[in-house]
């Protein structure tokens, strides 16, 4: 899974610890990670991940494929808006605007 997801430009970093997983969760979560996905005995019988937020938001259980795209999804509404930003600013500071 962690591959797949490199593969897919996603950075990634497996948590394999023998530690409880409520701990991991926490950690990662003090660390602002912003997306945990959880696999475990459950996730690897279904085939899906248990993916997770840094507030903590439970978004379900998905195949690794939906998580790639959503993500890409997110990623590049980020950009965008990142963008749009910096040429609203460039287009106020060219005008005069405040």
């Amino acid at each position: 899974m962690t591959q797949k997801l490199s593969n897919a430009g996603i950075r990634v970093k497996a948590d394999l610890r023998n530690e409880k997983i409520g701990f991991k969760i926490r950690e990662h979560t003090l660390r602002r990670v912003p997306y945990m996905l959880v696999c475990g005995d459950k996730e690897v019988e279904s085939g899906k991940v248990a993916v997770r937020t840094r507030r903590g938001k439970d978004l379900g259980s998905m195949d690794v494929n939906e998580v790639i795209e959503k993500l890409h999804k997110r990623f590049a509404a980020a950009v965008l808006n990142n963008w749009r930003n910096k040429v609203l600013k460039a287009e106020n500071e060219f005008n005069g605007a405040p």
